[in-house]
């Protein structure tokens, strides 16, 4: 993974600390070895060497720290998927190229460490604010497509954006919740293609 992010809540202490990057550094390769649900604040702190009342004064709890894992990895997404629209000067191959992304680089985050997906699983069945942050952000690129695409003559106006917006994110929805995804496998290498065929004729003008 990257370098470890600090914008999710439930943190403590001074936002850029050292200390904090520290745990979270080991915490992501701990819960790899040995899962996320098995792993206490208390073996952390025995692996990292510091007092569990020392952790606590950088993360209220497992899932705090937690959290801050899978704002890392939803964060690696976002910044393909942000890519691969800027790759596209048309809203229409921005839109293929959305959901493409949005599929493969899913598929390979969630489910390269098996350990770490008990993190995004926590984060998709208990709606941690990383994983509602993230699907808002996914959200307005959509939306920001969509909008493009109405300026420029490529698609539809009669439909209400917003009504627009939700119905295709409906679409993606499955393949940003690893939950569903794992699920999905065997529809993966095609579905980007199939799926946003599909939605972009419902787009025609």
């Amino acid at each position: 993974m990257k370098k470890p992010n600090t914008s999710p809540a439930s943190t403590r202490g001074p936002a850029d600390h050292d200390v904090r990057k520290q745990i979270v550094t080991a915490a992501t390769e701990h819960f790899s070895r040995y899962g996320y649900e098995k792993t206490t604040v208390s073996d952390l702190a025995k692996v990292i060497g510091f007092s569990k009342a020392y952790i606590y004064k950088f993360f209220e709890s497992k899932q705090a720290i937690g959290e801050m894992i899978c704002a890392n990895c939803l964060g690696e997404i976002e910044a393909e998927v942000r890519a691969a629209i800027e790759q596209a000067d048309h809203p229409p191959e921005k839109l293929r190229r959305m959901f493409k992304a949005i599929v493969e680089s899913s598929v390979r985050l969630f489910f390269q460490d098996r350990k770490l997906f008990e993190i995004a699983a926590s984060a998709a069945t208990e709606r941690w604010q990383a994983t509602i942050a993230y699907e808002e952000r996914i959200q307005m690129m959509l939306r920001d497509i969509l909008q493009q695409g109405r300026q420029s003559g490529d698609f539809e106006r009669k439909t209400p954006l917003d009504e627009t917006a939700v119905a295709i994110y409906l679409v993606m929805r499955p393949y940003l919740n690893p939950l569903i995804l794992q699920h999905s496998f065997d529809h993966a290498e095609e579905a980007p293609a199939q799926l946003s065929s599909l939605i972009l004729r419902s787009l025609s003008p």
